[in-house]
């Protein structure tokens, strides 16, 4: 899981972050639109609509990003058993493939939003 941030507004609700997770199972990215200052219990929602199209992850693997050591998601990873893994940014020994990813989907999202294409909720 990682933040694509500082986007150009985007949509009717002007969504200036994303959330990208890529399950790396099937090998697919997930954009979650989202705002610059939705709180912790926001994104925590946000996270309701992933699992509920993927289900469970059994690992996550995020870079130390604080919207993911909160307590809100200390708790979620305890009730949901599942295991968050810290790596550091950018270190492709780790997360390679997620890395590289999330790079294309960044690039890609950037453009979207450059030409005006809206994300849809």
């Amino acid at each position: 899981m990682n933040w694509v941030t500082e986007l150009p507004s985007s949509g009717d609700r002007s969504y200036n972050y994303c959330l990208v997770i890529v399950d790396r199972y099937q090998k697919t990215p997930i954009f979650l639109p989202c705002h610059k200052d939705d709180t912790a219990m926001d994104k925590a929602l946000l996270w309701n609509k992933v699992t509920s199209h993927t289900g469970l992850f059994a690992n996550i693997i995020s870079d130390g990003d604080p919207n993911f050591t909160s307590e809100i998601w200390n708790n979620c990873h305890r009730l949901f058993r599942t295991k968050l893994s810290f790596s550091t940014a950018y270190h492709p020994q780790t997360d390679g493939m997620e890395e590289r990813m999330i790079q294309t989907s960044e690039e890609m999202i950037r453009r979207f939003c450059a030409y005006g294409i809206e994300f849809k909720d």
